[in-house]
């Protein structure tokens, strides 16, 4: 009864942490709306795979030692600022690219492949630190002192991933019946743009902060 208890209440407070808007929300949403259900969903998947390596490293002692260490805290906190600023920084440069053609037609713009939408959400995930230090900080207070620190730890970033590609799905095919409206080139440029200066709001913030 312990650990089913300990579930629910980890469930119940990744549950708020999933639904606040956040970076994960706006790169699934604006992959959706630029490429389409199956980008979307990759995107997703990828940053519930990234959710996944957190939890499974916090169980093992890995987000710990991140926390610990401040000169691997540091390494890992540069290279995911960079990682989105320049992320950010290609959408910028596109949207003001196309913001010059204001004849074109609304015409779908080139989708990258699966795998590349996957890896991006999986590596936004990945190189925000403060994701792991989220799951050190909180997951070590429902395991169970008797159980499986893995086990249980893998078990929780489960549960918040099922929660994670629930808020998703939502996203995803909201995103998809207003899609006649939301593929229009002056709404893709707008997503682009609220997109790549939350990435590189998410990456300065991350740059300069110390912990």
């Amino acid at each position: 009864m312990s650990l089913l208890r300990d579930v629910v209440s980890f469930a119940a407070v990744a549950g708020l942490l999933t639904v606040v808007p956040g970076l994960d929300t706006a790169m699934v949403l604006r992959s959706a709306v630029s490429h389409g259900r199956k980008h979307g969903f990759a995107t997703a998947l990828g940053v519930n795979t990234g959710a996944l390596v957190w939890g499974a490293g916090a169980a093992v002692g890995v987000s710990a030692l991140l926390t610990a260490s401040t000169i691997a805290y540091t390494v890992l906190r540069i290279a995911g600022a960079i990682y989105m600023i320049w992320l950010g920084s290609r959408l910028m440069l596109r949207t003001l690219r196309d913001g010059g053609i204001h004849e074109a037609p609304d015409v779908p713009l080139g989708a990258p492949r699966i795998w590349r939408a996957w890896s991006r959400g999986l590596m936004t995930n990945l190189l925000n630190p403060k994701i792991g230090a989220f799951y050190v900080a909180v997951l070590p207070q429902f395991i169970p002192p008797h159980d499986s620190h893995l086990a249980v730890g893998l078990l929780l970033a489960l549960i918040h991933d099922v929660e994670g590609i629930t808020w998703f799905i939502a996203i995803i095919f909201g995103a998809d019946s207003a899609r006649a409206i939301l593929s229009r080139r002056r709404v893709r440029r707008g997503i682009d743009g609220i997109t790549g200066s939350t990435l590189i709001g998410f990456g300065v913030k991350l740059g300069l902060s110390s912990r």
